[in-house]
């Protein structure tokens, strides 16, 4: 990557944004001139990349044509309604929302996937990323799927409150705070207390009893790996942990696999890291370990000893970084190295 990019990060001010550049610089990104964005209200003040101060400005205004690449990082009515403006002024735009996920006509790419993907960028001219959930789940699940086919995922996740965004971190610490000094506390992001708490509810539901990022799971499934045909079953839970998901994964595979086959594929994987030791504290926990790291974690792996073709798994991963920064910045940079 030597030539220069124009690059703009829109929700530069946002837990996302914050870490997208970060890792512009941990990567050294092969950057021109960056454009951080934002609403009016925080227009005019500075972020720092790669040694540089950057001005912070106003979204509303920006001329996108500046740039040849633009990560969105804002939400999704932001990017419903500035996405299309920047793809349509010729630069790339790699969104990390839901909103263009389900798009049969836009890629949604995990690097260590399906980079294949990326190449129908040009027809709208925008990538979508997809929920950090799914991304830890498919990076550990895509070698065994390769190698001896999935038929159904069984998939109970453990969500950390930075998912939410800076508010939910403000509400778990003062919720914390306030409670080991017996204060009321104030419940305003999540319906229920998070503090000491989990809630078995994430998105909105649906009409099928299911939430909506559940079933994210299962439509971004099927996309990633092209197959209308496997089967996936998510519980979503939030729980007290500022940074960091888990999952507790049980696949029932095509063919037989053993847990020593499966150990061995994985740890062969890019962008998984194995803790795999069958003692105390001999697994991944994601506050401990998968915070700012950009691998995915997997451990616990065995075999189902109520189905012989099955194994279950505990995978662990930032939810930030490679569940939406890293993913992010690592799409760009295949973007800039095989297509642009």
């Amino acid at each position: 990557m030597n030539k220069k990019y124009d690059v703009a990060v829109v929700g530069a001010t946002g837990v996302v944004g914050e870490m997208i550049l970060s890792i512009l610089e941990q990567r050294n990104f092969q950057i021109n001139s960056l454009y951080p964005l934002a609403s009016a209200n925080s227009t005019g003040k500075k972020v720092f990349c790669q040694g540089k101060s950057w001005m912070v400005q106003d979204l509303n205004t920006f001329d996108f044509s500046q740039v040849q690449i633009s990560l969105f990082s804002a939400g999704g009515s932001i990017s419903k309604k500035y996405a299309p403006i920047a793809a349509d002024s010729g630069c790339v735009v790699i969104d990390n929302t839901a909103y263009f996920r389900r798009d049969k006509d836009i890629p949604l790419v995990i690097p260590e996937v399906n980079p294949h993907a990326i190449v129908d960028y040009t027809k709208r001219n925008i990538i979508s990323n997809p929920n950090c959930s799914t991304i830890q789940m498919l990076v550990a699940l895509k070698p065994i799927y390769d190698a001896v086919g999935i038929k159904r995922i069984n998939v109970a996740t453990y969500q950390a409150v930075s998912g939410s965004g800076k508010e939910a971190i403000t509400e778990l610490t003062d919720q914390t705070v306030k409670l080991l000094n017996g204060q009321e506390i104030d419940i305003k992001v999540y319906p229920k207390q998070i503090a000491f708490n989990v809630i078995p509810h994430i998105d909105v539901f649906q009409d099928n009893g299911y939430t909506r990022e559940e079933m994210k799971m299962v439509w971004e499934t099927q996309k990633i790996f092209e197959d209308e045909n496997i089967l996936v079953n998510p519980t979503a839970v939030r729980v007290p942990v500022i940074y960091g998901h888990s999952e507790a994964i049980n696949i029932e595979t095509r063919r037989k696999i053993t847990a020593t086959a499966a150990t061995k594929i994985l740890s062969e994987a890019n962008g998984v890291t194995v803790m795999d030791k069958r003692e105390d504290g001999g697994y991944a926990t994601p506050f401990v370990e998968a915070t700012n790291h950009d691998d995915t974690f997997v451990g616990r792996i065995r075999e189902d000893i109520s189905h012989e073709k099955a194994l279950n798994l505990w995978v662990v991963s930032d939810n930030i970084r490679k569940g939406a920064a890293l993913n992010t910045v690592q799409i760009a940079e295949i973007l800039i190295e095989e297509y642009l």
